[in-house]
């Protein structure tokens, strides 16, 4: 009798395996005489089954996709098969009988579990500015988990008391055989008595109680590069927190935040400050002295500067980050009033203005 099996899945002729799976796995369900107590679940069930068992299966499928019926490639199809197990529902796992046709590899495989490594750990550091522009070395105190001095990270009181794990003789695995609609299965999980390990201790060494690690504090030295910025993150190798039973550790994560600066705002490499100069200076120019990230420096004002020019400072700023060279700073100035005046002043610059007002005159009368 012909049977399509894509309709009874409810699955196109192209669908990819992990299609007819999760088609599989959603019918087998929704069908089970377990959860489903119509009286055709029980028919319903197997069918689903069997459409799934040709196929999950590459060499039967592109049989059945050549034929068209069960007949043709199994003879008397199905009725080999003992669906017994799967109706009753006992122990059935969907995920662990159809891993092994669709994609799962091979079932009968060993694979121990490695220990696993150690945790990442992150750590965030404050800088200042001028610690970011230049580099600095700091020195940090973190707690982490560290390999047992006493048991070296293995978690025994000694080393005869490692042996093979009698729960799976130290393959690390432990196999079950399960009856199912396709035939007999091995199936196997990781050995709860040694978690894949494929040793046993005898006996826990008394610091650590078997873990091999213990928790500590540590001192260490962090080299912040000159350019560090907000964000910038540095990675420790091996200074996070050990493995278990002595695999190697994780790393350190140190992420940089940068403290704003009274005076000076960053852009990128560049520094940018206001500084205040006399409208003496401005108008006759001068030379005035300017913070910078080290020390003070001169800066010449040419006669005539108006308020708010920004001048530049080449290889003032912020040190660059990957290269040689380092970005500017800014220098905005900002013209200065006096608040008070004293006598003499006001005479001068009632001088001063009877002079605008000439060249006032004078150039009005060309315009």
């Amino acid at each position: 009798m012909t049977k399509d099996y894509y309709n009874i899945l409810g699955v196109e002729n192209t669908a990819t395996k992990e299609e007819i799976r999760k088609a599989y796995k959603k019918l087998a369900k929704k069908y089970h005489p377990d959860l489903n107590k119509n009286e055709d679940s029980d028919e319903k069930f197997k069918e689903i089954n069997e459409a799934a068992a040709v196929l999950a299966d590459d060499e039967k499928r592109s049989k059945y996709d050549q034929y068209g019926t069960t007949a043709d490639q199994f003879g008397n199809g199905f009725q080999g098969f003992d669906f017994s197990d799967t109706m009753s529902g006992a122990g059935m796992d969907f995920d662990s009988i159809f891993e092994s046709f669709f994609g799962g590899g091979n079932p009968f495989r060993s694979k121990r579990s490695d220990p696993r490594r150690g945790s990442d750990l992150r750590y965030d550091l404050e800088i200042t500015l001028n610690e970011a522009a230049t580099g600095i070395t700091k020195h940090i105190i973190i707690p982490r988990l560290e390999h047992c001095s006493k048991c070296h990270g293995s978690g025994a009181e000694s080393e005869s008391d490692i042996v093979n794990c009698p729960g799976c003789n130290g393959s690390g695995i432990q196999r079950r055989t399960q009856r199912t609609p396709f035939g007999i299965f091995s199936t196997q999980t990781t050995c709860g008595k040694c978690r894949g390990q494929g040793k046993y201790i005898k006996k826990e060494c008394a610091v650590c109680d078997g873990t091999g690690v213990v928790k500590k504090t540590r001192k260490i030295e962090i080299k912040v590069p000159a350019g560090a910025e907000e964000g910038t993150n540095l990675r420790i190798v091996k200074e996070g927190e050990a493995g278990e039973k002595g695999a190697e550790p994780g790393d350190l994560y140190i992420v940089m935040h940068v403290k704003e600066h009274e005076i000076f705002e960053r852009d990128g490499d560049d520094i940018y400050v206001k500084i205040p100069i006399p409208f003496t200076v401005a108008a006759l120019g001068g030379e005035v002295e300017v913070p910078t990230l080290e020390e003070k420096a001169k800066l010449k004002i040419p006669a005539g500067t108006q308020n708010n020019t920004i001048f530049r400072m080449n290889g003032k700023g912020i040190s660059y980050l990957h290269g040689n060279g380092s970005g500017n700073e800014n220098v905005e100035v900002v013209i200065e009033v006096p608040e008070r005046l004293s006598k003499k002043q006001k005479e001068l610059l009632k001088e001063f203005e009877k002079e605008s007002k000439k060249k006032k005159g004078f150039l009005s009368r060309i315009f």
